[in-house]
């Protein structure tokens, strides 16, 4: 699909409602979010975002515009934020951040300023004094390349105190934030359910194939079982931070595990034909392998060790939920 027709079909999609996380129905959520990764990746790019931005304006009580496609824009430069300025009464951000999918596809971007506070911003895109400029020059692969990842440039971009959403620190600090953190990882393994899929079409059946063929299927089943089970224990424990930042990473590593399984059989099973000569697979496939790189691999293992010392000595739900 070009960008306008991944545009068009999320709209469509608007009129069913995504439950929020700690809702009673985050499974149906990661569900629902695995099975948009199974038909487009790049639509659960854009989609993924959108119902996250949702639910972080439900978070801090705020209602989304209407029929309006939203992105998050969260990514930091090192040593480089978006900065606040306040002159009066007048309020604008300067600065560049990189990767910002749906530049030019959506209508608006909860954004990130780290000076002088970390604050989250609500910027409407369509507004006539919104001085937001693109470069999707530094994007070199094909993978994604429809939904439009930009660097976006900020110069004395007005915004009003209206636009800011919830306080100081608030936007990492949330236990929504974890919960939405399990969002792209439901992504990730509905694309790598797509591989399987593919897989399971073809005739071939030597022991070789079928032995990888069994170990994909199995991957996939794994899969689901880890977003259904993150999604149970989140519906009962919705308000526990550390719970939250545990089961997000753990999920996180886990589905990264299982969909990078599945990247490393696929090949081995059927050769070189389907990531040279089916497109379909061969954008599925690349578009996987980057996409999987949201997971910060062992930096994230580490913040995980650490969260599960703190938490443990925290006596915190989670560990009461496993203990049942």
């Amino acid at each position: 699909m070009t960008g306008a027709e991944l545009s068009a079909r999320l709209r469509a999609s608007l009129g069913e409602p995504m439950p929020l996380p700690g809702s009673g129905r985050t499974v149906d959520r990661h569900r629902r979010l695995m099975e948009t990764g199974r038909e487009d990746l790049s639509l659960a790019r854009l989609a993924e975002a959108h119902w996250d931005a949702v639910a972080i304006l439900a978070e801090a009580g705020r209602t989304p515009g209407a029929g309006a496609l939203y992105a998050v824009w969260a990514s930091e430069i090192p040593n480089q934020p978006l900065s606040l300025g306040v002159s009066g009464s007048s309020r604008t951000i300067s600065g560049k951040k990189m990767f910002c999918s749906g530049a030019g596809l959506v209508d608006h971007a909860l954004v990130t300023v780290g000076e002088p506070a970390h604050r989250l911003i609500d910027i409407d895109l369509n507004a006539s004094g919104s001085s937001v400029l693109f470069d999707d020059s530094a994007w070199k692969t094909t993978a994604f390349q429809e939904i439009r990842t930009s660097t976006a440039s900020f110069s004395a971009t007005p915004v009003s105190e209206e636009d800011f959403v919830g306080d100081a620190g608030w936007y990492l600090e949330r236990t929504g934030f974890w919960h939405g953190a399990c969002g792209p990882a439901a992504c990730w393994a509905g694309g790598a359910a797509g591989l399987v899929d593919w897989a399971l079409e073809q005739k071939r059946d030597d022991p070789h194939t079928l032995a990888h063929l069994g170990a994909m299927r199995s991957s996939t089943w794994a899969l689901e079982a880890y977003l259904d089970s993150a999604g149970a224990e989140i519906d009962k424990q919705p308000e526990d931070l550390c719970a939250a930042k545990i089961r997000a990473l753990m999920l996180r590593h886990l589905v990264e595990q299982e969909c990078t399984n599945i990247l490393r059989r696929l090949p081995r099973a059927y050769g070189p034909y389907p990531l040279a000569m089916h497109e379909p697979t061969v954008r599925r496939y690349q578009e996987l392998d980057l996409y999987l790189r949201q997971s910060h691999a062992e930096r994230d293992l580490e913040a995980l060790g650490r969260g599960i010392r703190s938490c443990q000595s925290e006596k915190s739900g989670f560990y009461r939920l496993q203990e049942r």
